[in-house]
């Protein structure tokens, strides 16, 4: 049984947010800030994580978990996150807390 994700992998850190109905919440690793990707782009993550993928289909979110097995087995330093908003960010977790953290890195990608 294969379960239909909100998101799609490609090459070996891009995220492609796929679903509007569905915001992703990427987590990456515990040490690192959680990034929401909406439908009009990204911002933190300050609530509290889903219990279980019930709970999170409740609140319209669907977790990745980077450094899961099915999605890239490993945290990453650098991730592409490809949003609704026709943009792709380049999200640089060596520079946390400045403003070169998340950047947008593409714009109109589609």
């Amino acid at each position: 049984m294969t379960v239909e994700r909100a998101y799609v992998k490609s090459g070996r850190n891009t995220i492609i947010h796929k679903e509007k109905k569905f915001d992703l919440v990427i987590v990456n690793g515990d040490n690192h800030p959680k990034i929401r990707v909406t439908a009009f782009g990204l911002q933190p993550f300050k609530e509290s994580l889903p219990r279980n993928r019930r709970e999170a289909k409740e609140r319209y979110l669907e977790v990745v978990q980077i450094g899961s097995p099915d999605v890239f087995g490993e945290e990453k330093q650098l991730l592409f996150l490809q949003a609704l908003d026709g943009r792709e960010y380049k999200v640089d977790y060596s520079k946390v807390g400045t403003k070169l953290f998340v950047r947008v890195h593409q714009e109109s990608y589609m």
